[in-house]
């Protein structure tokens, strides 16, 4: 495939579409399905290229440039053509989720008060919703770019380049201090060179995916992704994939899918779901690339995964383990194509103490690959800020033309995460400061933690202070700052387990089934995830440091032991 046919010499993504357009306008560039083969919507990239223009020229009518709009869309193509308008407009798209309900607005609005976003791009039929009544964005200019507009405007193509912001990409779960990334069009372009490089996609690439669009993997992974080949892309509701899981599976069988993936969890949940008669009428040889990032990779599921749906033709060489985030626009670094995933166990007692020592018992730990292109990762001592010596666990730092411009409206933070430099070269390069805890060996990148806690459940990221502050709020029983959420496995998935403590006045009386009842619809409503476990606690149950931290690690180690001074079972409401 040439460079011009990719789109790797273009500046923008106003070019890229335009050449699409162009060059290929009857081919249909996405396909919408629901029960895994039937199709409810396509779009040509003639038509994409036109509704981006009519949206654009709305916006650009009563908004300047580099205004934000929020994109609140349902599952479905509305997305794509009301991204793509934002940048045909100069307007930064902020993707969010819709909030369907009013108990899920907090965040929403949050984003929308800290983006400073002066326009809504959705659907008819969410322009009532609760986000529209809510007293933050109801003053907004709302859009419903799925309806003709009264009048049409002209569009007027907006000085941009390689440097100008394309998007804001929210990736804090907190709704208090939101962060959005700053992704510019260069770094757009230049991971999906990465992409495209690491998965070897061609001609022949056809993709699929179910992760929603304001996502990073399911945006530049899965959407933006077959836009910048040119090729076509399949793409159906988180809901459908969840509900059923061989929905995904039969819509890659259908339409002779060569790249699909998502998160460890989705592989998992069809190991788990999808019965050895229902894999037997699925055909999976075209399925060249099965990405798994976005959380832990999990050598265990790509072992069931590969026990299930080997005899429907996936092949273990399909399997194609990563890593990325958001800071870095998307992918980081993945392996060889068509190369079994690579597999090291290390004990777990040295894997602990920060050292990497391979031999049984142990754990198993799946190699994410290497960089590309430019992009640098770096094992550095988060403390000395000095590079690791090999065999030494160390953070993840990043530099190169993926890493984005950092977090809107946040110097502080900018600053802390993207301009890290490495000891004693204070005038160096500099770096992006991941977070995230791993090796390198042999040249593969192996991701073994987390710097900080956060909670990654189904490929989502949860952080415990707004899970805490939720749980907390929820009954008048429970004591404020005397509870932790962690993560922990249970039968090969991270799952979310509650600790709290309770007033101690409420101890000899509390109803223990109405107080986790409440705990679990505030965790639904408010995080929309649920806890594998909920434990009340006796006052000063949460274990904690000299100086009155919260050992959050040290607290789930009690809870699989079983050493938390729980409050007995017999204690009930009298």
């Amino acid at each position: 495939m040439s460079s011009s046919s990719r789109g790797g010499h273009f500046g923008t993504w106003i070019d890229l579409l335009e050449f699409r357009a162009t060059t290929q306008p009857k081919d249909v560039a996405y396909v919408f399905v629901q029960d895994g083969t039937t199709e409810v919507d396509r779009i040509t990239y003639e038509t994409l290229h036109a509704r981006a223009v009519a949206i654009a020229a709305q916006l650009q009518a009563r908004h300047d440039l580099g205004e934000r709009a929020l994109l609140l869309y349902p599952p479905g193509l509305d997305f794509i053509p009301a991204f793509l308008g934002c940048l045909y407009a100069g307007v930064l798209a902020v993707p969010a989720y819709p909030a369907l309900r009013s108990q899920n607005l907090p965040r929403l609005e949050a984003i929308a008060a800290h983006s400073q976003a002066s326009a809504v791009l959705t659907t008819s039929s969410l322009l009532d919703g609760p986000a529209r009544r809510s007293p933050v964005m109801e003053g907004l200019n709302w859009i419903a770019s799925d309806v003709p507009p009264a009048t049409s405007g002209a569009w007027n193509r907006p000085a941009l380049d390689g440097d100008s912001l394309a998007f804001l990409q929210y990736t804090s779960g907190s709704t208090g201090t939101p962060k959005g990334v700053m992704v510019s069009h260069g770094n757009l372009l230049h991971n999906q060179r990465v992409i495209e490089q690491a998965f070897e996609h061609n001609q022949e690439t056809i993709v699929a995916g179910w992760l929603p669009m304001f996502h990073d993997m399911g945006l530049i992974g899965i959407v933006l992704q077959p836009l910048f080949l040119g090729r076509p892309c399949i793409l159906m509701a988180p809901t459908d994939f969840v509900q059923q899981p061989l929905r995904w599976l039969q819509a890659i069988s259908h339409y002779r899918v060569t790249t699909s993936g998502g998160p460890s969890f989705g592989y998992a949940l069809c190991a788990r779901k999808i019965t050895p008669s229902e894999a037997a009428n699925l055909d999976l040889r075209s399925w060249r690339l099965a990405f798994n990032g976005s959380e832990p990779v999990r050598a265990d599921v790509l072992d069931s995964f590969c026990h299930r749906f080997g005899p429907a033709g996936f092949r273990r060489e399909a399997f194609y383990p990563c890593y990325g985030l958001a800071e870095a626009t998307l992918l980081v670094s993945g392996g060889a194509q068509q190369q079994p995933p690579v597999v090291l166990t290390a004990r777990a007692s040295a894997l602990e103490s920060g050292v990497v020592e391979p031999g049984e018992p142990g754990r198993a730990l799946v190699g994410c690959g290497h960089a590309r292109l430019g992009d640098v990762i770096e094992i550095v001592d988060p403390e000395s800020r000095t590079r690791c010596p090999p065999g030494r666990i160390g953070e993840i730092w990043l530099r190169g033309p993926s890493v984005t411009q950092g977090y809107w409206q946040r110097l502080r933070e900018t600053e802390e995460t993207f301009a890290a430099r490495l000891r004693p070269e204070p005038e160096g390069e500099t770096f992006l400061r991941t977070g995230d805890l791993g090796f390198v060996q042999d040249g593969e990148l192996f991701v073994t933690g987390r710097l900080k806690d956060i909670i990654i459940i189904r490929g989502r990221n949860h952080y415990p202070h707004d899970i805490e502050a939720t749980v907390q709020s929820s009954h008048l029983a429970l004591r404020p700052d005397c509870g932790v959420a962690v993560a922990v496995d249970i039968d090969g998935e991270e799952r979310l387990v509650v600790l709290q403590e309770v007033e101690r006045e409420h101890v000899s009386r509390i109803d223990r089934q109405d107080v986790i009842g409440r705990i679990r619809q505030a965790l639904t409503s408010h995080h929309d995830v649920a806890a594998h476990a909920i434990v009340l606690l006796k006052p000063g149950g949460i274990l904690r440091t000299s100086s009155g931290k919260v050992q959050r690690r040290a607290c789930a180690t009690a809870f699989l032991e079983g050493r938390l001074a729980e409050i007995p079972p017999e204690v009930t409401a009298s």
